[in-house]
């Protein structure tokens, strides 16, 4: 009798922790185990990142850590991991954590706009993805990278269109680089490359007559009878005297990017620099920075005209008065000047 209760006792308490395993293994897979609010939240991994970096981040996401790392020593996450961004989303249960991090890394979308420089555009790019300003900089101006893609120093900026695009938030600074340079060559497919030929540039000249259009006119319904403008002069040899680019040379010389230039003065255009383009006939040597496309289609399907000089139109401000002769346009540019000096602008 005695025999039978032990038995019965011992198999209760096995049947008891029997239970309590796998209530314990079922909470620990298929309970959800988030504790924040809203939809989705994203563990960054870098790419020298340990379990440490990603323990971080779980600690404000999780409400029990211990399950969580016990189904990840289990399922060997923990000495498997792998750089990206990985979406932890509400109700998640630790299962699916570990799955999600493993495997689901998650393409960002990297999105930049016109930026002067290539070391703007690599501080707005840092901010997006991995890789730091510095890297992206370097990765920019790299010398081999340069020659082969025919660029300089002068366009290295020129293969960063603006746009939004797909990148993995731990994309190196040559993989970005890279895969710019592909969608460059993708845009300049044999359509545009043959619309460039008709105006007699190059895709690195149409970038750079796009950013000096771009720079004197905000509208975009202007900006093809601005591009008709300059491929004029340049077909007829004339400077094109273009005071942005004057205003970008400033800023080239004196590596101050910062300077505010709201007015052009006669000791501007003595500046000497390869933008100057008062002083020195055809296009400067590069973009002065990054054009939208509706300025590149602008220079590539410019307005055909027989205008050669505009200035702005102060009845009408956005948009410019436009000229075929010099005396024409010095009697537009007097009321230009008449309201530039009764605004009180002196620089």
């Amino acid at each position: 009798m005695y025999r039978k209760r032990l038995v019965l006792i011992i198999l209760l308490i096995g049947l008891l922790v029997a239970g309590f395993f796998a209530y314990y293994i079922y909470n620990a897979l298929f309970v959800s185990n988030t504790s924040f609010e809203g939809k989705t939240r994203y563990v960054y991994v870098s790419s020298d990142g340990d379990y440490s970096e990603v323990r971080s981040q779980l600690d404000t996401l999780l409400k029990d850590m211990g399950t969580f790392e016990a189904v990840a020593k289990r399922k060997n996450y923990l000495t498997n991991i792998r750089p990206g961004r990985y979406p932890i989303e509400a109700g998640m249960n630790n299962n699916d954590i570990v799955n999600s991090l493993r495997s689901r890394n998650t393409p960002i979308r990297v999105a930049f706009n016109n930026q002067e420089t290539p070391f703007d555009l690599a501080g707005r790019i840092a901010t997006q993805i991995e890789a730091d300003s510095v890297s992206l900089v370097t990765a920019m101006y790299d010398p081999e990278f340069l020659a082969k893609a025919g660029l300089d120093r002068h366009t290295a900026i020129a293969p960063y269109l603006p746009n939004t695009y797909e990148f993995y938030w731990n994309t190196s600074a040559e993989e970005f680089r890279d895969r710019m340079w592909d969608y460059y060559q993708k845009y300049w497919n044999e359509e545009r490359r043959e619309l460039a030929r008709k105006q007699g540039l190059s895709p690195e000249e149409v970038l750079t007559l796009a950013s000096i259009v771009q720079k004197e006119t905000a509208k975009t319904d202007e900006r093809p009878r601005v591009a008709g403008v300059y491929l004029n002069r340049l077909r007829e040899g004339m400077a094109l005297q273009a005071d942005p680019t004057v205003i970008y040379g400033i800023k080239f010389e004196t590596g101050n990017y910062d300077t505010i230039i709201k007015r052009v003065l006669y000791r501007d255009l003595e500046f000497d620099t390869p933008y100057n383009t008062y002083m020195y006939r055809g296009l400067p040597p590069g973009p002065i920075f990054m054009p939208d496309m509706s300025s590149v289609e602008a220079v590539l399907r410019p307005e055909k005209h027989n205008y050669f000089y505009f200035v702005v139109d102060v009845s009408n401000f956005g948009y410019h008065m436009f000229a075929e002769s010099l005396a024409q346009h010095n009697r537009n540019k007097a009321q230009y000047i008449r309201w530039i000096n009764a605004q009180g602008i002196r620089r």
